[in-house]
C-alpha cells in the first residue's frame, strides 16, 4: 500500500480523534495528533519562562487556535520525519487555519503526491457536537475517550482500556466549546474551499452515527 497522508475535518466533537484512531489501527498510517502535541509542548514545565509558550498557553488556555507559523513548524518536522522514514499519516487537527493549509498541503504533496492525499470532512451538526463535548469524558492515563452512549454505568469512573481514571477535559467546557467552534466556523472551514480550489475532491461523511460506522464508510475509499 502507498503511503497515504490522510485529512480529517469537522467540527470540534465530530468525532476527528476516534476516527482518526481507527484507521492509525486498521491501515498502519500515524495518527498526528495536534492537539495532543501542541498540549504536550505547552504543559512542558521545564519552559516556563519562554515568551513563546507563555504566549501560546494564554491562546490554548482562552480556546483560541493557536499561532499559525508555529504550529505549522511543528507540524513541518513531525510529518518530515514521519515521511523520510516511510510512515503514512493521518490527521484529526491540522490544518485548523487558511494559513497553515497553505503551508501544510503543498509539503504533503511533496512528499506524498497528490493523488495520496484524502480529505474527509466529518459532518456533525453544532447542536449535537455541544452535547457530545458536554458529557464526553477522556482517561487521564491512556487518553481514550469514553463513548458513554455505548457504556452501561451512569457515572462512569475507570477507563474501559485500561481502567484509568476518567475526567473532563478543559476544553469541553461550555464557554471554551463555544469559543472553539466559533473558532472552527471562521478560521477552519474556508480551509474547505481552498482544498476544493487545489483540485481535492472533498468526502462529506456522515458523522452523527455510532463510530464503528462512521468509519466504515472512510474505509471504504481505501
Amino acid at each position: 500500500m502507498s503511503k497515504k497522508a490522510i485529512i480529517l475535518i469537522g467540527v470540534p466533537g465530530s468525532g476527528k480523534g476516534m476516527q482518526a484512531d481507527l484507521l492509525a489501527d486498521n491501515l498502519g498510517v500515524v495518527h498526528v495528533d495536534t492537539g495532543k502535541i501542541l498540549r504536550a509542548i505547552l504543559s512542558d514545565k521545564s519552559v516556563k519562562s519562554d515568551l513563546v509558550l507563555n504566549r501560546e498557553r494564554k491562546l490554548n488556555d482562552a480556546g483560541i487556535l493557536n499561532t499559525p507559523s508555529w504550529v505549522l513548524s511543528i507540524l513541518k518536522k513531525r510529518v518530515g520525519a514521519l515521511a523520510k522514514l516511510g510512515y503514512g499519516i493521518t490527521f484529526s487537527g491540522s490544518p485548523r487555519t487558511l494559513y497553515e493549509a497553505e503551508g501544510l498541503v503543498p509539503f504533503l504533496e511533496k512528499h506524498y503526491g497528490k493523488k495520496n492525499i484524502y480529505v474527509f470532512n466529518l459532518k456533525v451538526p453544532f447542536s449535537e457536537a455541544a452535547k457530545r463535548n458536554a458529557k464526553r469524558l477522556v482517561c487521564t492515563t491512556c487518553n481514550r475517550p469514553l463513548l458513554a452512549a455505548f457504556y452501561p454505568s451512569k457515572n462512569p469512573k475507570h477507563c474501559p482500556v485500561c481502567g484509568g481514571i476518567l475526567k473532563r477535559r478543559v476544553d469541553d467546557s461550555p464557554q471554551k466549546f463555544k469559543t472553539r467552534t466559533e473558532q472552527y466556523e471562521k478560521r477552519t472551514m474556508p480551509i474547505l474551499a481552498y482544498l476544493k480550489k487545489c483540485g481535492y475532491a472533498i468526502i462529506k461523511i456522515d458523522g452523527r452515527s455510532a463510530p464503528y460506522l462512521v468509519f466504515k464508510k472512510i474505509r471504504a475509499y481505501f
